[in-house]
This record gives structure tokens, C-alpha cells and sequence, in this order.
């Protein structure tokens, strides 16, 4: 990861490897790693992921739906 520093402005620079840091993952990781964690947690954990992941792309793709003047339900 690097980040260029314009003007001597280290603050800058520092904010700007925060949020690339926050977009890959890494203190996610890092919050993960930081301890032991049983086969049996990490597996709950990855279906929550998995599940909030399903949850997102469910709520974008009902918000484009209802923006285009279309329903997901059909009455008939």
C-alpha cells in the first residue's frame, strides 16, 4: 500500500492510508487475528458474513427496483 505525500501535509497522507487501509480490510483482519478463534466461531462468523453480504445486495438491488417504478411482488 503507499501513499504519496504533496506538500509536506503528513495528515493528509495519514488520513488518506486510513481509509485505503479501511477499504481493503486490514484492521478488520487485524481485529480478527488479534486472538484465537475456534473452528466453531469462524464458521458462525463467515454465515453472518455471508448472510449480511445477501442483505445488502438484496436491499440495492430492491432500491433500484422501486426507483425504476417497478415492484418486486406481482398481484394477479
Amino acid at each position: 500500500m503507499e501513499v504519496s505525500i504533496n506538500d509536506n501535509n503528513v495528515d493528509h497522507a495519514l488520513r488518506a492510508l486510513k481509509r485505503k487501509m479501511q477499504r481493503e480490510g486490514v484492521y478488520k483482519d487485524m481485529k480478527i487475528h488479534c486472538h484465537y478463534e475456534k473452528p466453531s466461531e469462524k464458521k458462525a462468523r463467515k454465515r453472518m458474513e455471508a448472510l449480511r453480504r445477501v442483505k445488502k445486495l438484496n436491499r440495492r438491488n430492491n432500491s433500484t427496483e422501486m426507483t425504476r417504478g417497478r415492484s418486486l411482488t406481482r398481484s394477479y
